[in-house]
């Protein structure tokens, strides 16, 4: 039976030493998370870094990720480019790895039409059997879904969810009487997942995730269960955090302050630089008014039983 993806799913970042990633620094981070309860992981989307990795980088990537999941919580896998076949080939691959669900964006800078849209996802689910997850993020990719796409849409059996990163909480009562039962809504928009949930979503995929898994994951769960008053508490106490990381692009402002946090490198690949002195300053106020929430776990590679 397909598992179901809930709560908050961490969109994990990849942390570089000289251009390279740090196979130690990424294992530790990924443990972390873990042992912080999140629900899911997702590996090689934007927060990753994923459209600079190379095929090899992206296969040691999801490797580290399903072997220390072990099950315990689904891997999801970014698979989705503007490119139809490569779409199928990532795709594919991620299943090969162990994937349980792929992450598919719309695909960017083509800039597809309504009906282009369709037959592209109708090519990858005639080619792939893993479960897909649309990703509709319009300030990206310079397309939106219509509704009458997502009625289409929701006629292709292998797509289990649409994850959104508008922002725009309205979306849930147009599109949840287009869809069955099985489709999930998932916001990709930290500083509004909370109503997204509440609305009726599924869960979120988040950045921030990376730096606070508890309290984020503690934020999901206390809305899932109607502690509203609980999980408002929490949002308040992220909406700084949340706010000095949507200054400057994803990867570089989280890299930033788990820097801060725990040392990692901040490194980041070209076309992305690092923070500006003002997104640091805020950064850094953020992460300093939630301490000791945000902290690592001092993990070696030992602990997982991993080679490297």
């Amino acid at each position: 039976m397909q598992r179901r993806v809930n709560g908050a799913i961490t969109a994990l970042i990849t942390p570089f030493r000289d251009d390279t990633i740090d196979t130690v620094g990424l294992m530790t981070h990924v443990e972390w998370q873990l042992l912080s309860g999140v629900d899911g992981l997702l590996a090689c989307s934007l927060t990753d870094e994923g459209p600079v990795l190379t095929e090899p980088e992206r296969s040691r990537i999801i490797d580290i990720c399903v072997e220390l999941a072990e099950g315990q919580v689904p891997v999801i896998v970014a698979t989705g480019t503007n490119d139809t076949a490569t779409t199928i080939a990532q795709t594919r691959q991620a299943r090969k790895l162990g994937a349980a669900a792929a992450f598919v964006t719309l695909p960017y800078y083509s800039k597809p039409s309504q009906k282009g849209l369709v037959h592209h996802f109708e090519q990858l689910a005639d080619n792939t059997d893993l479960p897909l997850i649309i990703h509709n993020l319009p300030a990206h990719t310079a397309i939106d879904l219509a509704s009458a796409t997502i009625a289409r849409l929701a006629e292709i059996p292998t797509i289990i969810g649409i994850a959104d990163g508008s922002g725009d909480i309205a979306r849930i009562g147009t599109w949840r009487p287009l869809l069955p039962e099985r489709i999930g809504l998932y916001s990709t928009h930290d500083a509004s997942a909370l109503a997204f949930i509440i609305a009726g979503g599924r869960g979120s995929f988040s950045s921030a995730a990376n730096i606070v898994p508890r309290l984020f994951h503690s934020m999901q769960l206390s809305a899932g269960c109607d502690h509203l008053a609980a999980a408002r508490l929490i949002d308040d106490r992220l909406r700084p955090l949340f706010k000095a990381l949507a200054r400057e692009p994803g990867p570089a402002t989280v890299k930033h302050a788990l820097s801060l946090m725990t040392g990692m490198s901040c490194e980041v690949r070209l076309p992305l630089t690092g923070v500006e002195a003002e997104t640091d300053s805020a950064i850094q106020t953020a992460v300093a008014s939630l301490q000791p929430d945000c902290h690592s776990h001092a993990l070696s590679p030992s602990t997982f039983g991993l080679g490297l």
